[in-house]
């Protein structure tokens, strides 16, 4: 009776596995490869909100064709995420993230593009050497010490007083440190990270509060087309209509289908 009640009461434990057809659709895989994909390693970002980098060497990048490839890459110290070197090829990469190769001279930041899928972002040395991320709260910790907690897991202490949650600062990769901040206003430039709008860029024209419920955000692209989401989904990513990142050629703007269709024609032609 006693190894039949231990028994019944052993839980789960943490999953270890991911199966192809439950991963993520922005990661693109093919049904017909595997069975399996790479569960991404506990850390910054979400299980669904991330890359693997053995997706992105392998899949993206082309700079291997197996798993074992990436590791031998990865095991020789050769790339970076957010200045410092990664070798788990199932690190979580995600929104914002800088991944750069010495070696080659690439630098590339992790955007979304209009469909909402993960968009590898060539950028300049000069670049590379910063990120964006969103305050998700602000708070006072132990010894009346304040402190700010960011997207990516950051825990930053002694912030400037100004900067609130929502805001986004601008965060040095080489001195770890805050080197500026834009905050959630009216009129300045926005990303969507989240629900049906998700890449989209914008300028936000006006915010619905709904106490005991989501503030709703309105925005207007540079086509004029204007959408709403959730406070929670909206990523300040530039002053005014400044963006301090570079961004897609696209500028964010989602098409219909039949002005995709159309830009595919002309492309053709």
């Amino acid at each position: 009776f006693f190894f039949f009640f231990c028994w019944y009461r052993m839980v789960r434990g943490p999953k270890k596995h991911l199966k192809r057809l439950n991963a993520p659709n922005h990661w693109m895989l093919d049904k017909l490869t595997g069975v399996w994909a790479p569960k991404p390693s506990p850390g910054p970002h979400k299980t669904r909100e991330c890359i693997p980098m053995v997706i992105v060497l392998r899949n993206r990048l082309k700079y291997a064709l197996t798993r074992k490839e990436v590791f031998l890459i990865a095991a020789q110290r050769l790339i970076k995420v957010d200045n410092k070197v990664r070798t788990d090829t199932r690190y979580p990469i995600g929104f914002m993230d800088v991944v750069s190769i010495p070696k080659t001279g690439e630098n590339f930041r992790f955007l979304y593009d209009a469909k909402g899928r993960f968009l590898i972002h060539r950028i300049s040395e000069e670049e590379a050497r910063y990120k964006l991320c969103k305050v998700k709260d602000v708070a006072i910790g132990r010894n009346a010490i304040p402190y700010l907690v960011t997207h990516d897991g950051r825990t930053i202490r002694y912030p400037d007083p100004l900067i609130k949650a929502q805001d986004t600062i601008k965060f040095s990769l080489e001195t770890n440190s805050i080197v500026g901040h834009v905050s959630f206003d009216v009129g300045n430039l926005a990303m969507i990270t989240g629900g049906n709008n998700l890449g989209r860029i914008g300028v936000i024209e006006r915010r619905e509060k709904h106490p005991g419920s989501h503030d709703i955000v309105h925005l207007k692209d540079t086509a004029g087309h204007q959408f709403a989401t959730r406070a929670g989904n909206v990523f300040i990513i530039g002053s005014g209509s400044t963006s301090l990142v570079s961004i897609p050629k696209s500028q964010g703007v989602k098409l219909s289908i039949i002005e995709e269709r159309q830009r595919k024609l002309r492309s053709n032609c």
